[in-house]
């Protein structure tokens, strides 16, 4: 995309609507196109329903396109007949009103999937995306925490005998050692999990499956809450879910979530690790300690062993920064 275009393409709009913030109110009389929402509604519904996206990421595609469907009406643009000029003037309209590069690049790979699904069930006959480029942003490695605060993240619930106490400490514990995502630990059934053969089954994007080991410390927290908590959670109920919540029902990932910061509360550490943090410091500290990218990609359960390979430049980085203290010449 061509900034200085894009930017002069906006300038074709009334100055009223288009300098709006990209998510603004709506002028008085003007709605989002009632054809728009409704395909909106269906897209979103095949991706949980025909591609097995998580209802999460439904809900995202949703936000970002409920957005375009804004600035369309704000700028009496009719968003199912937008052509390129129209996505790029949205585009200058983000960058205007200074969204992340990420939120650009997100908002309009939406759009790229949304239009492609149009195509396909004959709702569009053009795609005014495809041919669009977002900005360029710079290229980030995955946030691992330390040694010593994971260590003392997972002992933030040691020594807690209650219910609460001890499931919150096996889902820690299992989100490190099986390099899970919240989701995949919020899905994860009871059936799917084994102790005696050290073992639990996870089902990844897209229902993909994957059986991850579980180590020494796992196995113990996890098996305490399953024979001396859970029951206490469940109180007669049943839930198929391994992780139950104090009403005895799935463990949600917002509560997962709000569990976790809690525990980097009680540790003592930085509040701006995610969840997701976990999983990234699962991937390097195989990798740290010499497992191959194959078997790192089958247990984190990456499509592409290009998405596992951002991982080698953690342990690059590792490596020179052990080089640079205990070499003579820094």
């Amino acid at each position: 995309m061509s900034e200085g275009r894009a930017k002069g393409d906006a300038g074709e709009l009334s100055r009223g609507s288009a300098s709006e913030g990209a998510a603004g109110e709506l002028p008085r009389g003007a709605t989002i196109d009632a054809a728009y929402e409704a395909l909106v509604d269906a897209f979103c519904t095949s991706l949980v329903q025909e591609r097995n996206l998580s209802s999460h990421t439904a809900r995202n595609y949703r936000i970002d396109l409920a957005d375009f469907g804004r600035w369309a009406a704000r700028c009496g643009v009719s968003p199912l007949a937008a052509s390129h000029r129209h996505v790029r003037m949205y585009l200058a309209n983000l960058d205007r009103a200074q969204y992340s590069r990420r939120t650009v690049n997100r908002r309009l790979s939406a759009l790229r999937t949304f239009f492609r699904w149009l195509i396909v069930h004959g709702y569009a006959e053009s795609d005014p995306v495809s041919a669009l480029s977002g900005p360029k942003t710079a290229k980030s490695l995955p946030h691992a925490i330390p040694a010593a605060q994971m260590d003392a993240l997972l002992s933030a619930w040691e020594g807690d005998a209650t219910p609460t106490g001890m499931r919150n400490r096996a889902l820690l514990e299992f989100l490190y050692a099986c390099g899970a995502r919240v989701s995949e630990a919020s899905g994860l059934l009871v059936r799917d999990v084994s102790f005696e053969s050290r073992l639990a089954k996870i089902f990844g994007k897209g229902g993909k499956e994957r059986i991850v080991p579980l180590h020494d410390a796992a196995v113990e927290a996890m098996e305490t809450y399953a024979i001396k908590a859970r029951p206490s959670l469940l109180s007669g109920a049943e839930c198929p879910y391994f992780f139950v919540s104090s009403r005895g029902a799935k463990m949600s990932t917002d509560s997962m979530r709000r569990v976790f910061k809690r525990s980097l509360v009680m540790a003592g550490i930085d509040e701006a690790y995610t969840p997701h943090d976990m999983r990234h410091s699962f991937a390097t500290d195989l990798v740290e300690g010499g497992a191959d990218l194959r078997s790192v990609q089958e247990l984190l359960g990456h499509a592409s062993l290009s998405t596992t390979q951002v991982y080698t430049h953690l342990s690059v980085a590792h490596l020179k920064e052990a080089r640079r203290r205990a070499h003579p010449r820094g």
